[in-house]
């Protein structure tokens, strides 16, 4: 039986239990700094949904994920009587049991790896070349796990720290899978013009399977940068939610509830980044998506 009630919330998603599995629905919810925000960003659920259905569907040799279905009108009761509301934003999905360990690859020094490599000189216990500045692209990717958070900030793993929460093998895997993923999908952004610094990943079992869950290569769970505009030695330009965090580091804010609101135009450029970061890597107008999707 489906819940008309959300069975788990989550700083951008709601979660509803089906007969044959969850729906996933993505909201225009955005959060910085582990923070929900106030004001919502319009399409943003949309985004997500679009380029993650994107993704799973590009990478799907590599490894099965856990999409049904994104046609509302076959969502089961009571959504689909709802499916003007979901449709673009949804995904009926496979229940899994999510393994409790945030699967990372960076292929650039930025964010938090960069701070880490500034005060250490390793990232996740893996020592770096000396010499390296802000936003450098690393030799290789590396693979820097963390803590799966119900609140509050997740934290770096070691691979052996991983390996003593999951099981050595199982953090192999991870490891393969992830760099796997995260090549495929760089080379095929940067065709389209696009770096991916980095990106985060969720995995699952649903029958003894292997599956990728959650989202896949968004701009909430990655970082995109302009690759005309990539300059190693500083911040870059990108496409999520880097330019909300600035303007709320500049807002003064102190990263402690209450957050501020959104001025409009920090709105209405954070919704033109996401838009642009799927017409890029896509390749589709996104108003061609909403139209596929049935969206009114």
């Amino acid at each position: 039986m489906a819940s008309a009630e959300p069975v788990a919330r989550g700083k951008v998603r709601d979660v509803y239990e089906t007969a044959d599995g969850l729906l996933l629905v993505a909201t225009d919810r955005i959060s910085a700094f582990d923070v929900v925000l106030p004001t919502p960003i319009p399409d943003k659920g949309r985004v997500l949904t679009g380029l993650s259905l994107h993704w799973f569907a590009a990478t799907g040799h590599l490894v099965p994920n856990h999409v049904l279905t994104a046609d509302a009108r076959a969502f089961p009761e009571p959504f689909a009587s709802r499916a003007a509301e979901l449709a673009g934003r949804a995904m009926l999905v496979r229940r899994a049991r999510v393994i409790p360990v945030e699967c990372v690859a960076r292929g650039y020094l930025a964010g938090s790896g960069w701070r880490d490599y500034r005060a250490t000189g390793e990232v996740n216990g893996i020592r770096l070349s000396p010499g390296l500045v802000e936003s450098d692209r690393l030799p290789k990717p590396i693979f820097t796990p963390t803590t799966k958070a119900a609140e509050g900030h997740d934290l770096p793993l070691t691979l052996d720290e991983a390996a003593g929460l999951i099981g050595r093998g199982l953090v192999e895997r991870l490891r393969e899978l992830t760099i796997a993923l995260y090549e495929f999908a760089a080379a095929r952004a940067l065709e389209r013009g696009l770096i991916i610094a980095d990106t985060k990943f969720e995995f699952g079992f649903a029958g003894g399977e292997l599956l990728l869950v959650d989202e896949a290569l968004t701009p909430d769970s990655s970082r995109f940068w302009p690759a005309d505009a990539y300059r190693p030695g500083g911040p870059q330009p990108s496409f999520d939610k880097q330019y909300v965090r600035d303007w709320l580091d500049a807002s003064g804010w102190d990263h402690e509830p209450p957050p501020p609101e959104l001025p409009a135009k920090v709105v209405e450029g954070t919704r033109a980044r996401y838009v642009e970061a799927y017409e890029r890597i896509t390749g589709e107008p996104f108003a061609g998506y909403l139209a596929r999707m049935g969206v009114a």
